[in-house]
């Protein structure tokens, strides 16, 4: 394998570092200022993205159209469809044109997708603006903004900042959700979500670092290379996998929460606390990790933690074949709920673990010519892994129920984890 899709060399002019040693692992003030309004572009968009996640499923029913299970999987996942045909071009546009101005194109493009959403009066027009929403695909952009702005030695911490402010307003929506859709309702919804959008601009002007011109001036290097490296391959079939399981959870796990016994707007009980503690179990471990040169571990680790999670989800489904329906039991069942709630929080473990380790992983594999276009890769099969989540989980929830759908996803997550195994190890960042 070419050395130059991997060494350092490849990326000329990077960031001025600390000293060496402890120091070295230390952000600068213009490194958090760049990780820090980055991450808050990725909130903003983010947070009107979760706000419709945790009710859209319910809420569309109320739709012409919402009793078919396959077309709420569908509407749930176009938005990935058409983010995963745009996330290449959109990263190779950033390498050649610059990330700021392309972040703000896909903005804009977003916000009118938002907004077309929020007028929407059928199911089937509901899938059209969840699709131009998609269309404004800025996160390679980002990505490799961040990248480019931050040393090896700190970029999992500035990935980790990406994928905290990501869970942050994730717990959030998932409180604000059920009050907010009671009462503005999902069109109301989806109108904020556009307003966050322009929000997300004014801090691309303001608030972003000057963009570094050291990606437009790199030696440029065939985008065949991208290809020709097992392990970038791997991290993004990885991505695909997650963001499948992902979204196709959300078919039946608000269900599962309601024939438990627990209201919907009480849904973020479950919610909230799982994502919280998993930032500090993800503090805790993967960071200490990646210093001793032990990533790969935490990556498989993280793997095996989704794959357990969708073997109890089986399990509990098994008990509750009416959750698709949404129908709450008699009384709480208090065990069944603390349950779901152990399982979610194994989940937001891994989840938030790989969220922050691969995209880092990603960056540091790919020229530096080429980061964008990488990130644009991992990027589509994110957005694919979004899509056959929705798309694929409401079918196989519509003619297996939920025990067919976890079984589908148990299974997915174990062939995740056997393709993870040959990843080679990675050593200490620099």
């Amino acid at each position: 394998m070419s050395d130059s899709i991997s060494s350092p060399a490849a990326e000329p002019n990077p960031p001025s570092a600390p000293p060496s040693g402890a120091a070295g692992t230390r952000m600068t003030p213009a490194e958090r200022r760049a990780s820090g309004s980055l991450a808050a572009i990725f909130a903003l968009r983010m947070l009107g993205l979760f706000l419709v996640l945790p009710v859209f499923a319910l809420e569309a029913r109320k739709y012409p159209g919402g009793d078919d299970p396959a077309l709420v999987g569908l509407a749930m996942g176009i938005y990935g469809l058409t983010q995963a045909f745009l996330q290449i071009p959109f990263g190779l546009a950033s390498d050649r044109l610059g990330r700021k101005r392309v972040i703000v194109a896909g903005l804009l493009v977003f916000a009118a997708g938002s907004f077309l959403a929020a007028f929407a009066d059928s199911l089937a027009a509901l899938v059209a603006g969840r699709a131009l929403q998609g269309a404004g695909a800025v996160s390679a952009a980002v990505t490799a903004l961040l990248a480019d702005q931050t040393r090896e030695a700190v970029r999992t911490k500035a990935m980790a900042m990406v994928g905290g402010s990501i869970g942050l307003v994730f717990a959030v929506a998932l409180v604000a959700a059920p009050p907010l859709a009671a009462r503005i309702g999902l069109a109301g919804l989806f109108g904020l979500t556009g307003a966050l959008a322009l929000a997300g601009i004014a801090v691309v002007a303001w608030a972003v670092p000057p963009e570094p011109a050291r990606h437009a001036a790199a030696r440029r290097a065939p985008v065949a290379a991208l290809w020709q490296h097992p392990d970038l391959l791997r991290l993004n079939a990885g991505v695909f996998a997650l963001h499948t399981i992902q979204l196709a959870m959300w078919v039946a796990v608000p269900g599962l929460l309601v024939q438990a016994g627990l209201a919907k707007p009480h849904h973020w009980w479950v919610y909230l606390p799982a994502v919280l503690a998993s930032f500090v179990v993800m503090g805790a471990g993967l960071f200490p990790l990646e210093r001793r040169g032990h990533l790969r571990a935490a990556l498989r680790g993280a793997v095996a933690l989704v794959a357990l999670v969708q073997l109890g989800l089986l399990l509990v489904s098994r008990a509750a074949p009416a959750a698709l329906q949404g129908v709450a039991a008699p009384a709480p069942d208090a065990w069944g709920i603390a349950g779901l709630s152990m399982l979610m929080f194994v989940f937001f473990c891994g989840f938030n673990t790989l969220e922050a380790s691969q995209p880092s992983l990603v960056s540091r594999m790919a020229p530096a010519a080429l980061r964008g276009t990488a990130l644009g890769v991992y990027n589509t099969l994110q957005s694919l892994g979004l899509f056959a989540g929705g798309a694929l989980g409401g079918a196989v929830a519509k003619f297996a129920g939920p025990t067919g759908l976890f079984a589908t996803t148990l299974a997915l997550s174990l062939a995740w984890l056997a393709l993870t195994w040959g990843l080679r190890p990675v050593g200490r960042a620099r």
